[in-house]
């Protein structure tokens, strides 16, 4: 469809500009740029997009949009916003329609993955054909598409969501990253419902500080959510009372989910094979059912997952129903082999709650010794290093501290600064031959964890991305 660009950025703040025709696309990478569209120079960690002006304006661009004015005379008009990327995101939005009609999105540090999956699972055993789109790609009934983000750019995602609406479905789950929420990227999306799971310690390379990376997660409760929409808070956690009022501030319907939850009341979980029974309160109800996935916070993100699928027209017994058939996502605390009367896990844990969190779950289903194989990324949080080695010294019997994704720094001097916590603990810089001596040691009544890359199908040493896979690693070693 073409727009004109006075249609293009409607609430931008961006004065009409005589002359330019109609706009049938647009981009912020300027060597994707075709002609007639327009190019958005947004700021930049280190680069801002002013520098790719000329070369946007080479490849056709019919304008720029910018938050400051670029140096020089580029030859076509620049049009300045006061915020480019929520402008950018805006404008996605009605180039790319239409769209699906129902959308709900989750955030939290932890979680996320779960819910939207979650989600879109209920969706499909309702029989409404769903999307979930977050850090495992997007994913429906019949096929996933990896992504690169959590939260994917403006234009990718409406892209994404268009594409979507032209397969028949009208319904999508998002995961909401601090990121996205911060660089404005799902401006533009009016959501009818919204969930927060948990808040602990994460991206503070990223964010100033704790409540800076707060501020960001209460983007989606205060500004994207619809007049009226639902707001599910996970009361479990310490947390939630900011997005409780964020939630209450917007006129949204306030439903609370946890052990203090009034519309989700939980009230037992207990261990069942290496899933659990559970018992809640709905509106009054007692609701029993199984959960084949272990963890009382996958009990929290499958309720947060049937509120959001309520708030979205499921009727309430197809939602419950659903609950027992659920599936964990891809490296989610996932039960990936069993190997001499031993359980192996595998999880995307890397931040100490989650490391936590995982450990702590899993205990109760060693009958012997809980074992983890755990490392640190590279340019990103030093702090919560040493924190991560304490946490697995502390929960777990057997400790290998091993590299994740050393990225440019030091593998060694990451081990070195994990180890600063983890006393005792054994250091096998190699993470294959990490996953195959802690595999090769398993004993009956064990439970193994493999810690920090979960989904992830890919290492990356220095600049370098290899292929490398948690899951086929430990299958290799099973079979010896």
């Amino acid at each position: 469809m073409s727009l004109s660009v006075t249609q293009l950025l409607e609430g931008s703040g961006a004065r009409p500009k005589k002359g330019l025709g109609a706009v049938f696309g647009l981009n912020s990478d300027s060597r994707r740029i075709e002609p007639g569209d327009i190019f958005f120079a947004l700021p930049g960690a280190k680069v801002h997009g002013n520098q790719f002006v000329a070369d946007a304006v080479e490849r056709g661009a019919l304008a720029i949009v910018t938050d400051t004015a670029p140096p020089g005379d580029p030859g076509v008009p620049v049009i300045i916003v006061k915020d480019v990327r929520a402008a950018y995101a805006r404008a996605a939005s009605r180039v790319f329609e239409p769209q699906p009609e129902i959308l709900v999105a989750v955030t939290g540090t932890n979680g996320k993955t779960s819910v939207a999956s979650f989600v879109r699972q209920i969706w499909d055993h309702a029989g409404v054909p769903g999307a979930s789109i977050g850090t495992l790609g997007i994913e429906t009934s019949k096929r996933r598409i990896e992504g690169a983000l959590t939260t994917p750019d403006s234009r990718t995602l409406h892209q994404a969501m268009r594409a979507l609406k032209a397969q028949g479905i009208d319904h999508v789950a998002l995961e909401a990253s601090s990121h996205g929420l911060d660089q404005h990227r799902l401006d533009g999306i009016h959501f009818e419902a919204v969930a927060f799971t948990n808040l602990s310690r994460d991206h503070l390379d990223y964010h100033a500080d704790m409540d800076e990376y707060r501020n960001a997660k209460l983007r989606l409760f205060t500004d994207l959510l619809v007049d009226g929409g639902a707001a599910i808070v996970n009361v479990d956690d310490p947390e939630h009372e900011q997005f409780m009022f964020a939630a209450l501030s917007a006129s949204a319907t306030l439903l609370t989910v946890g052990r203090e939850g009034a519309y989700i009341e939980i009230l037992s979980i207990k261990p069942e094979g290496y899933g659990q029974r559970v018992e809640v309160r709905h509106i009054g109800e007692k609701v029993s059912f199984h959960l084949k996935i272990p963890g009382e916070f996958q009990v929290s993100n499958a309720l947060i997952a049937a509120a959001l699928a309520m708030s979205a027209g499921v009727d309430k017994a197809d939602a419950f129903a659903a609950l027992p058939e659920l599936v964990g996502a891809r490296g989610r605390l996932e039960l990936v082999a069993e190997h001499n009367g031993a359980a192996i896990f595998v999880d995307y844990s890397h931040k100490p709650e989650a490391l936590r969190v995982a450990l702590q779950t899993l205990r109760p289903y060693a009958k012997n010794k809980l074992h983890v194989v755990f490392g640190c990324g590279g340019d990103r949080d030093k702090g919560k290093r040493p924190q991560m080695g304490e946490i697995a010294s502390e929960l777990a019997d057997v400790v290998i501290v091993t590299d994740d994704n050393p990225r440019t720094e030091d593998p060694a001097a990451i081990r070195a600064e994990v180890l600063t916590g983890a006393k005792g603990a054994t250091e096998i810089g190699d993470r294959k031959q990490a996953i195959e001596k802690a595999v090769k040691s398993l004993k009956p009544g064990d439970v193994l964890l493999v810690a920090g890359k979960g989904h992830e199908t890919y290492q990356i040493v220095g600049t370098t991305k290899s292929h490398f896979s948690d899951h086929e690693v430990v299958a290799a070693a099973v079979k010896g």
